[in-house]
């Protein structure tokens, strides 16, 4: 086996095509246009910002609704920001919830994480958004020894403090947890400058599914091919 005590993963995109979810989100987008945009742009902004910011030190949630109320071109005062805080929870954090019911996974996810507690490894996740209703409607609750969400730690990946709680939750050191995620520069850079070993996700076969990089990196297609790399 990998030397390694623990799985984590990404959900969004990872777990589960991002197309799939994109076509049912097309008529919010359609409906909500200036603020998904807004919504995109605030979040670029959280993750660009770093130690001495003072956006990096203010309560997450409280920093995305003021950036979005700026951005939105609206008074960026206590009333307003409530307001667009309210609005992103109603319509997006509990508005995408039910457009996760039909969303099919990957193949093979299912029977690859049952096959990865088998052999003792602890399963975890670390998504930037809200997890516990997304999980049930794909069928993967109660899967998981940590399942965090990072908005709620206080950072977006690929800020390292996330990977960090997700580790400590875990009950390990971040050199003995592989992170499976899709993007490069979210889920590969900030679990690798976290200390973890990294995967990732592509959506096409490369190299017959799965090309070693390093010692510490693997990309993969099929999911088949993460379980041997892991457990043989």
């Amino acid at each position: 086996m990998l030397d390694i005590d623990a799985v984590a993963f990404d959900l969004d995109g990872t777990l589960y095509p991002n197309y799939r979810f994109y076509i049912r989100l097309f008529p919010f987008a359609v409906r909500h246009h200036r603020l998904l945009c807004a919504f995109g742009k605030a979040r670029a902004i959280l993750r660009s910002t770093r130690v001495g910011d003072p956006l990096y030190e203010q309560e997450f949630y409280e920093a995305q609704a003021f950036l979005m109320a700026h951005i939105m071109d609206r008074h960026a005062d206590k009333p307003e920001v409530a307001a667009m805080r309210e609005s992103i929870e109603r319509l997006i954090y509990r508005g995408w919830e039910p457009l996760f019911k039909n969303v099919r996974l990957f193949p093979h996810v299912p029977e690859v994480l049952a096959a990865l507690k088998r052999k003792g490894l602890k399963l975890g996740l670390l998504s930037d958004f809200p997890l516990k209703q997304k999980l049930i409607a794909l069928g993967l609750s109660g899967m998981w020894d940590a399942a965090l969400c990072s908005e709620e730690i206080g950072r977006l990946k690929p800020d390292p403090k996330p990977f960090m709680a997700l580790a400590e939750t875990l009950g390990t050191c971040p050199a003995r947890i592989l992170y499976a995620g899709n993007s490069r520069r979210y889920d590969v850079a900030g679990a690798a400058h976290a200390g973890m070993k990294t995967a990732l996700k592509v959506p096409f076969p490369l190299h017959y599914g799965h090309t070693p990089v390093d010692d510490k990196n693997f990309v993969f297609c099929d999911y088949r091919y993460l379980c041997d790399y892991v457990i043989t």
